[in-house]
């Protein structure tokens, strides 16, 4: 199948001007991938908010303490961990997706947003809370968590490692996999099934639209159903 892009800038552009979540959700149940939505808890900071980018996977893990020298963990004694590796380590179009602490603390805020989008990243998606929110709404930065909560992750939570693969909900994400979210949810596409993913998922947009057409007119939704295969 010949893509109707010809890099990511074109193809994330054609996702924010002309498909949702649910479309490419419907496509990949076709391809028999049936665990890519993250949980639903995770939403935009704002209805707005759309994010689509390449993955770069976080690994976060609960402590007890901002520091503990003499661990036989050196990360244990170095505050956040390697968690401003992780963020200096993102480039253009890509989203920092974090998951692994306890939902006890923010795992995003106004200052990393602040790098991210200097380094041209797309956004953050994280599984458990954020905060500075005002702040983050003021720069208008993709964020998508369980909401706002301002305690810190300082003393409870470090990165551990960052570009490895995750599981988030059941859902394995991976360094490179596309990760598409709105106002419905946030959705993983696999790399390599990607090319079929949003080619369909087009195709399939822009048949909802002569179906919305057709039924506005009149039509029946059986008989839409039976003329264009869509509903």
């Amino acid at each position: 199948m010949k893509p109707l892009w010809s890099d990511d800038l074109e193809l994330f552009r054609i996702c924010r001007n002309e498909l949702f979540t649910a479309v490419v959700g419907d496509i990949m149940d076709k391809l028999k991938l049936r665990r890519q939505f993250l949980p639903p808890q995770i939403q935009p900071l704002h209805a707005n908010m759309v994010v689509v980018g390449r993955a770069m996977p976080v690994l976060e893990a609960d402590v007890f303490d901002e520091a503990h020298p003499g661990s036989a963990n050196p990360l244990l004694s170095k505050p956040f961990g390697l968690m401003l590796e992780a963020l200096d380590d993102l480039k253009p179009n890509e989203i920092y997706i974090c998951t692994g602490s306890s939902p006890t603390y923010a795992l995003w805020g106004e200052l990393m947003s602040t790098r991210a989008a200097k380094l041209g990243a797309a956004g953050a998606v994280v599984d458990g809370y954020s905060r500075d929110t005002a702040g983050i709404l003021a720069m208008n930065f993709p964020t998508f968590s369980y909401g706002r909560y301002a305690q810190d992750q300082a003393p409870r939570g470090k990165v551990i490692d960052f570009r490895v693969p995750l599981e988030i909900g059941g859902v394995t994400v991976r360094n490179g996999d596309i990760v598409f979210g709105d106002i419905d949810g946030v959705c993983i596409v696999p790399r390599e099934a990607e090319q079929e993913v949003f080619s369909k998922a087009l195709e399939k947009a822009r048949g909802e639209k002569l179906v919305k057409k057709a039924i506005e007119a009149g039509m029946s939704a059986r008989e839409a159903f039976d003329k264009f295969g869509i509903m």
